[in-house]
């Protein structure tokens, strides 16, 4: 457990997207993908619990399926999502295993979360994985849920910035970290405004804060920061505290933890 500062952070949700976990090419970024095994294998080693929320498995299984470009039919997203999955979770386990730390697959849909019965037994299998010291590694279940990637078809879910918000208020995690391929809110879109600032600390989802928010990211990915944006509305109605921080810095996940000003956080004010 450590205390930023303001609280004790006992329980961390991390969730990394498509562009962290894989390269232009659309091949895995195993030096990403194993320095994040051993980050979060140490922060588990600290005594901290640990849940992993992982895009990628459209991206992934597009390169394994050797397809020219992302599919666009869903049946075939679906199917990529599903190879993808497959090989993603081989990686993960391969790596976090050097570290001598378990790990447990969960796919989820919207009903999961949205029906009471199961979102309590999802809230109970997250508390006993974490109980037995097991790093549950989460995503969209893509081969049977278009909610993802067919945005606006599901009320709950629609992309693993939500997903990872409500894992983290299914699970009472004291932390967010999203991580992507941006150091945080910007008061412009710093791809097109050299001039844009960090935005460190945000105590509101406002108006304003929304009317700033962009498109999709990279290529790889479907979120964007307005979808950030929501999740971080749902971590704060939750008391949970939500960082976006750039990937390509693993290292900086320690200084989140410890309440440092690393990208931007989203809390409410003490």
């Amino acid at each position: 457990m450590i205390l930023d500062g303001k609280k004790t952070i006992r329980r961390v949700v991390v969730k990394v997207g498509t562009s962290t976990l894989t390269r232009e090419t659309g091949s895995l970024n195993l030096h990403n993908m194993e320095h994040l095994a051993r980050v979060l294998s140490d922060l588990q080693g600290m005594g901290m619990q640990v849940v992993l929320v992982s895009s990628g498995a459209i991206g992934i299984g597009t390169k394994k399926l050797r397809l020219a470009e992302r599919p666009t039919e869903l049946k075939m997203k679906q199917a990529a999502a599903a190879v993808g999955q497959c090989m993603m979770m081989h990686v993960y386990d391969k790596f976090f295993s050097e570290y001598n730390r378990t790990v447990a697959q969960i796919l989820l849909t919207g009903e999961d979360v949205d029906a009471p019965v199961r979102s309590e037994h999802l809230h109970n299998t997250f508390e006993s994985l974490l109980e037995l010291g097991v790093i549950p590694i989460v995503n969209e279940n893509d081969s049977v849920s278009s909610a993802e990637i067919e945005t606006g078809q599901c009320k709950v879910l629609g992309d693993n910035d939500t997903l990872s918000a409500i894992v983290s208020r299914l699970c009472g995690a004291d932390l967010l970290i999203l991580l992507s391929d941006i150091d945080g809110l910007y008061d412009a879109d710093p791809r097109t405004h050299p001039e844009a600032k960090l935005i460190h600390h945000v105590e509101a989802v406002t108006p304003e804060l929304r009317a700033m928010a962009g498109g999709a990211g990279t290529w790889r990915g479907t979120g964007g920061m307005a979808t950030k944006l929501n999740a971080a509305q749902i971590c704060l109605d939750a008391g949970i505290d939500m960082v976006i921080a750039n990937g390509s810095k693993m290292e900086a996940i320690y200084d989140i933890v410890s309440g440092e000003d690393v990208g931007t956080r989203f809390a409410r004010p003490c």
